[in-house]
């Protein structure tokens, strides 16, 4: 359930930028809270006088006795989940637990989470979890939590009673879209792992690596995966972002360095704050943190030239649909798959005293073309639904409450890949499946059938493998 750069002004203090979703994954990007000259106008005097009126009438009418901790906790609470669906307040468990989940483990139930109608909806079960495994879907609404109903709880404290000791139990009442009943499942909490990065020969000249989530040393383990697939014959990739979350804006960068030229754009931010406004490069600077070697060194120079499809669905979130919205615009790969999510702002943390802190929208995230990635998330070059029947019906970014809107940025220079072995095939080029679900007026897939992301039952990864011997015979053809 479950981003930085260097300092770069005197007035800067540090926080992580998260390009996870919802209540899910981290990142960094420091953030001045004081650069902003509005900061410094004056308090809008009548509007805090009518608070404090309230806070007072609250203190002596309530039936119940309030503690002043509590009624101010809640205001900064509900003056921020009221911005956006992911700016948030952060007590001092929450906040522990999204910095341990950047290292990629943490305890709980495996889901990333977001709020409905006052109810905790389930954005995606993170794999090999017991939410996964006991059949935990996207957009099923959780609307008890063993006898709690969860309407009225903040998103936070529902993911704290989600949360436990390793080894107990949680009961999950679950409305569903198509069932008539709420369905109830009894999970038993575990330390979550998440394997971040998984890599296999497909076939012959073929490397598959799927990555589960964008964790501190993702970039570092997939050269290192890069590299030993490449001495087992892989003369071309497919990267499953499938399902991933997000995570560290910085591993999305070295991830997509790992396929871009040096120095290539990958991805931009542009907020209100000059602090906001930022271009991430394929260089150490923008893809290492403090002293570490650049890992990225190591990755054989063919691998920058294979051809590559990246599979992308409506669960691909934030740092993985940078990753995809980079190869995309520099022509360095074929999206094949579904519409993404659309999760393309960015939270900064700032922490606070009693060691909690804030959760901030501070800005958006651009591709290289300067395509917003907020609410509308990446097209696919080539469309493959998840099954041969339609897609599983999902929520997106658009979906969620008060959500942010895409925004505009004036473009950049065209990007351009640096050498034709750089440029696969258009995807025009590449006939997709005639059993594919390219049409559109096909409804949602209401109970998805049950396969394993990888496996041999893996209707996309299927189409993906024939897009990519498409590829590959284009490029011998040329």
């Amino acid at each position: 359930m479950g981003f930085e750069s260097k300092t770069r002004s005197k007035l800067q203090q540090a926080g992580l930028v998260l390009v996870g979703v919802c209540a899910g994954v981290a990142i960094s990007l420091n953030y001045s809270a004081n650069a902003n000259k509005e900061a410094t106008e004056p308090l809008p005097v009548e509007e805090l006088r009518t608070f404090a009126e309230v806070f007072s009438a609250i203190k002596q009418g309530y039936v119940e006795p309030v503690e002043d901790k509590k009624l101010i906790t809640n205001a900064i609470s509900g003056m921020l989940s009221g911005l956006d669906p992911h700016s948030t307040y952060l007590d001092a468990d929450a906040f522990k637990d999204l910095q341990v989940g950047t290292q990629g483990e943490f305890g709980g139930l495996g889901i990333e989470v977001g709020m409905e109608d006052g109810f905790v909806k389930v954005i995606s079960p993170i794999e090999d979890t017991p939410a996964f495994r006991a059949g935990v879907r996207p957009g099923d609404l959780i609307i008890k939590l063993d006898d709690t109903p969860v309407k009225g709880m903040s998103l936070n404290d529902a993911v704290k009673k989600m949360r436990g000791k390793p080894k107990t139990q949680i009961k999950l009442t679950i409305a569903r879209k198509g069932e008539m009943k709420p369905i109830e499942v009894t999970l038993t909490r575990e330390i979550i792992q998440v394997q971040s990065v998984k890599a296999r020969m497909l076939e012959p000249g073929i490397g598959y690596i799927r990555i589960a989530q964008f964790q501190e040393n993702t970039a570092a383990t997939l050269a290192k995966e890069l590299t030993r697939l490449e001495k087992q014959g892989m003369t071309s990739i497919i990267l499953d972002l499938r399902n991933d979350p997000g995570g560290l804006l910085h591993a999305a960068v070295g991830v997509s360095g790992a396929f871009l030229p040096g120095k290539a754009l990958v991805v931009s931010t542009d907020g209100r704050t000059e602090d906001s406004r930022h271009k991430f490069y394929a260089s150490p600077e923008d893809y290492l943190r403090g002293g570490k070697e650049d890992y990225l060194k190591t990755i054989p120079a063919s691998v920058k030239t294979m051809p590559i499809v990246v599979l992308v669905n409506g669960a691909t979130a934030s740092a993985s649909e940078i990753v995809a919205g980079a190869l995309q615009d520099h022509k360095r790969a074929v999206v094949v798959g579904t519409q993404t999510f659309g999760k393309g702002s960015v939270q900064t943390v700032l922490p606070l005293t009693s060691n909690t802190a804030i959760k901030l929208t501070t800005a958006r995230y651009f591709t290289p073309s300067g395509r917003s990635i907020q609410a509308k998330g990446i097209s696919p070059d080539i469309v493959v639904e998840d099954t041969p029947s339609g897609s599983f019906t999902r929520i997106h970014e658009a979906d969620l409450e008060n959500h942010l809107e895409g925004g505009a940025q004036s473009a950049p220079a065209a990007t351009k890949p640096t050498s034709k072995a750089d440029e696969p095939a258009k995807a025009k080029d590449v006939k997709a499946p005639k059993e594919g679900g390219k049409d559109k007026e096909k409804a949602d897939v209401e109970t998805p059938a049950v396969f394993e992301l990888g496996g041999k039952n893996d209707y996309q990864l299927a189409q993906a493998l024939n897009v990519l011997k498409g590829m590959q015979l284009a490029q011998q053809v040329r």
